[in-house]
């Protein structure tokens, strides 16, 4: 299948394999993919700067197992962004240059923690992540999210909705990065128990799959060290090439389907809207929590 160079950064990369069909439905390539990531790499980038990279490969296809890969391979040229961290050499996504060659390593989703390396156990974000039951449940998150919206804005929080690139929606709220995991769990814990109170046949918050039945799982859990999401404008490994997407909340109310949002539209999109994942990158939202805890302190118990 050859080899095609392309230059990054001013780093040459030689992409092997550049015509091998990654999504076949989609008609998209090894050298389609790694084109639409140089697209929106500078988005995916201020995302998850100085945050550890998690390399989810699919040596075998995307219907095949994943390999999840932290660490820097033995075989990765010296000028991957990396930082040494407990005894190991992990993986930054801060430049294009990485991101192409993880790429072309073999990597088709990216995913980071919520908290950066230089500052640990401080969470940039808390994430509320609403899981269905199945592919053609996505009205009842839709619904779901906008009464998480609602409360949220009640509480005086700035809140963005964030298709998973799956069957999923996250709903992604900035915040000042000097709380906890353990006090942002007070808060995510505090509203998942009101969503269950207010909605006991539709939602669960029981994390074992084969547990949930037909009920939505409010994942509230995922937001705790260590554990990761995709980055904003991540591929996913799905027949349709389906991409981790921001949106408004007036058009998701209007209805949308994650399958809406592929790797053949999301530059086109961002050019049209914008990156609206702003309030979590480049026109970060510090929200104190401050007001938030000391409520639910008072009415503990």
């Amino acid at each position: 299948m050859g080899v095609e160079e392309v230059v990054v950064d001013g780093k040459r990369i030689a992409i092997t394999h550049p015509d091998l069909m990654i999504w076949e439905s989609q008609g998209i390539s090894k050298l389609d993919y790694i084109h639409y990531l140089v697209r929106v790499s500078g988005y995916m980038i201020q995302h998850a700067r100085d945050r550890l990279l998690m390399l989810w490969l699919y040596p075998h296809g995307i219907a095949g197992k994943r390999i999840e890969k932290r660490s820097v391979p033995a075989s990765a040229p010296e000028w991957v962004s990396r930082v040494y961290y407990k005894n190991k050499e992990r993986i930054l996504l801060n430049d294009t240059a990485t991101l192409v060659w993880a790429a072309n390593y073999g990597a088709l989703e990216f995913h980071v923690p919520f908290d950066r390396y230089d500052k640990t156990d401080f969470p940039m974000e808390m994430v509320f992540d609403l899981d269905p039951p199945d592919d053609a449940s996505f009205n009842r998150v839709t619904e779901v999210a906008l009464k998480l919206k609602e409360l949220l804005h009640s509480l005086g929080l700035l809140s963005v909705p964030r298709t998973s690139g799956s069957s999923g929606l996250q709903v992604y709220v900035p915040i000042e990065p000097v709380y906890t995991f353990e006090q942002t769990r007070k808060i995510t814990a505090f509203i998942a128990d009101y969503f269950r109170e207010q909605m006991p046949e539709q939602i669960t918050l029981e994390r074992v799959v084969s547990k949930r039945g037909s009920k939505l799982y409010f994942d509230y859990l995922q937001l705790w060290r260590g554990r990761t999401m995709p980055v904003v404008y991540s591929p996913r490994a799905k027949p349709h090439a389906t991409v981790a997407t921001p949106l408004t909340w007036p058009e998701l109310a209007e209805g949308i389907q994650p399958s809406d949002y592929t790797m053949l539209n999301i530059a086109g999109r961002i050019s049209e809207k914008g990156d609206l994942f702003q309030p979590l990158t480049a026109n970060r939202q510090n929200q104190s929590l401050h007001e938030i805890l000391a409520f639910i302190e008072r009415n503990k118990g």
